[in-house]
């Protein structure tokens, strides 16, 4: 016993630490994947009017909307296999499909390999989805966990800006060759940063939190050398074995799926589809086709797209600074409280965006409706976008995190698909202004969600963050169970509910 209090739990350590330069480094390269995120599904809204095959309704639909079906695929089937196989495995995977689906892009022959090489890249952006935060969270230190895992949506932000500064670049260079080689090169570029991370990834360690799941213990131990921390194999044993005592609360039901665990699920999924349905996705899959018209400075329809391109590359840049903020002050302000006013913001944005488009004319309206997206687009970029992906790597205990994680990805993809598909028969019916409006009303049914059921998670630590849920499932049942129930009136027949 003598010997056992001297030993340490090394998790506890980790969660103290100042993140280091190979913190940083290792979580950059953990977020490549969100870099081609952002590159893989912003990219077609410049090269849609380009590709020289015919395509229906369905296929053209697919063309847009098919990475997300995918994404949800990926998302899913990434859960099970992280748990088993550990995150850096599927991460070195995922970014050998990433590099796969850009190259078949880039020389398809046809628009039926087109169509399945949009898809293959839609799961490695939803295998991206449901391991970059959770990898993440596992040894980011608590006081910056918010920081390092902010970095995820960040990079999906530069990824979104490169695909359409490309863009520019090609168009510009190339006006000749929209529909011949341009669109290719938009696709095929992507393999490049792929490839990048494809080798690097190699060097990264597995999670700890992982390895000590599974009993690696040694491999625990190299893990944390890389990480910068010295540990006995008897210390990271130790640590284990406190775990596995938390483990057995969380196995009580459905091996780990606890009331608590199910309670932080609803609220990610519930989140992520706030995040989807509010319409961010919009500018950026449709914004050279919605707004090319209202900024051409030529005849034809390159000037028309080059010109919608150009203007969706001030959204983007408004994004990736906006995210930044985020980046640096999630920790010190808190996911909630970001998460409030991110989306009030984005509901009052929409609506100055959709005076813009629905009660004015010419200058007025290029400008009032370009003020209102550039709000909604940083309201959401400060409070919305990273905290959804950040609180979906924390949230959940190791020993199903993998799993909890593709389950709320999967959600995400299937709204966003659910939104970019509905959206061209939603503007035909009502106009674009009464849609922004639309928005506008879930943005403040969101606020609602977020205050009732979102908790602050800023200084815990996952293990915290679990049992806080579960206390919170606790209290609920406690105050079901305490309701004082109606009296039976005689003769009134028993229910079986």
């Amino acid at each position: 016993m003598a010997e056992t209090a001297t030993r340490q739990n090394v998790l506890e350590q980790l969660d103290k630490r100042v993140p280091t330069k190979f913190y940083w480094s290792l979580t950059l390269l953990a977020t490549i994947g969100g870099f081609l995120f952002g590159y893989d599904t912003a990219n077609i809204g410049s090269a849609l009017n380009f590709i020289p095959y015919d395509m229906g309704d369905f296929e053209l639909g697919y063309l847009v909307a098919g990475t997300s079906l995918g994404a949800a695929a990926g998302a899913l089937s990434a859960g099970p296999l992280t748990d088993r196989f550990g995150r850096r495995a599927l991460l070195i995977v995922d970014a050998l499909i990433y590099a796969l689906g850009a190259l078949l892009m880039a020389f398809t022959p046809n628009v039926g390999v087109l169509l399945f090489a949009r898809t293959l890249i839609g799961l490695a952006i939803g295998a991206d989805s449901a391991i970059a935060t959770a990898y993440i969270s596992e040894y980011a230190p608590r006081k910056r966990r918010g920081s390092l895992g902010m970095l995820q949506q960040w990079m999906i932000t530069v990824g979104i800006l490169f695909a359409y500064l490309v863009a520019l670049v090609i168009l510009w260079a190339m006006p000749g060759n929209a529909t011949t080689l341009d669109w290719r090169l938009l696709f095929g570029l992507g393999a490049v940063p792929a490839v990048i991370g494809l080798v690097l990834r190699f060097e990264m360690p597995e999670s700890p939190r992982w390895l000590m799941r599974k009993a690696r213990y040694d491999d625990t131990r190299k893990a944390f050398a890389k990480l910068g921390m010295d540990v006995s194999v008897e210390d990271v044993e130790y640590t284990a074995q406190q775990l596995e005592q938390t483990d057995q609360q969380e196995r009580v039901r459905k091996h780990g799926w606890s009331p608590g665990v199910r309670r932080a699920l609803m609220v990610v999924c519930g989140f992520f589809v706030f995040q989807q349905i509010t319409g961010i996705n919009v500018p950026f899959y449709y914004g050279p086709k919605l707004l090319g018209s209202y900024f051409q400075s030529g005849n034809g329809e390159v000037a028309t797209t080059t010109a919608g391109v150009e203007v969706t590359t001030i959204m983007t840049v408004v994004n990736v600074a906006a995210t930044y903020f985020a980046f640096r002050h999630i920790d010190r302000i808190g996911r909630r409280k970001l998460a409030l006013g991110g989306f009030g913001g984005m509901a009052v944005s929409a609506l100055i965006a959709a005076a813009g488009v629905g009660l004015m004319t010419g200058i007025p309206r290029i400008v009032v409706t370009m003020i209102g997206l550039d709000m909604f687009i940083a309201c959401f970029a400060v409070g919305v976008g990273g905290t959804g992906w950040l609180i979906q790597g924390e949230m959940f205990p190791t020993a199903v995190r993998g799993q909890a994680a593709s389950i709320g990805a999967t959600v995400d993809w299937l709204a966003n698909y659910a939104l970019i598909e509905a959206f061209p028969a939603w503007q035909r019916s009502i106009g674009l202004g009464w849609v922004l409006v639309c928005f506008a009303v879930l943005c403040v049914v969101a606020v609602l969600f977020v205050n009732r059921y979102l908790p602050e998670t800023k200084g815990l630590s996952v293990e915290e963050i679990s049992e806080q849920f579960e206390s919170q499932a606790a209290g609920q049942r406690q105050v079901r169970e305490a309701r004082p129930k109606a009296p039976r009136r005689y003769g009134a027949p028993a229910t079986g509910h």
